[in-house]
């Protein structure tokens, strides 16, 4: 059900929001493919072991990135230079999908505050 309910999610956003997103979420399932897809406070969200691990929205001007904790940005300064952030999101265009090696780096490093699992091994349980 959960599923479906970002398949219905994405489908209210027009182009390139929607494309754009697809690809984060395409991007997170192969990271962490175990993850159920949710809805989190409104926004599609992946969870473990009953964690949220990673999750996004689409705003007017950008889209966002969220992490689910208000660490893990501010642990990944050097990697993130050149987006603008707030201490739970990050904002990035809304036709430029994020790179996979940056949401694998913030996935691992939520993944180890959540889990302790080592930030340089691969983000899946």
């Amino acid at each position: 059900m959960s599923r479906q309910e970002i398949d219905s999610y994405l489908a209210t956003l027009e182009e390139p929001r929607r494309s754009t997103l697809s690809k984060l979420r395409d991007t997170i399932v192969s990271v962490i493919p175990d993850a159920e897809q949710c809805i989190s406070y409104g926004m599609p969200a992946f969870k473990l072991q009953g964690k949220v691990i990673a999750g996004f929205s689409a705003f007017k001007n950008h889209l966002s990135y969220l992490p689910h904790s208000g660490s893990v940005l501010s642990a990944m300064t050097t990697e993130l230079a050149g987006y603008r952030q707030t201490s739970g999101s990050l904002h990035f265009p809304v036709d430029v999908p994020l790179p996979r090696e940056l949401v694998e780096k913030l996935i691992a490093v939520r993944m180890q505050q959540a889990f302790g699992t080592d930030p340089g091994a691969p983000a899946i349980l």
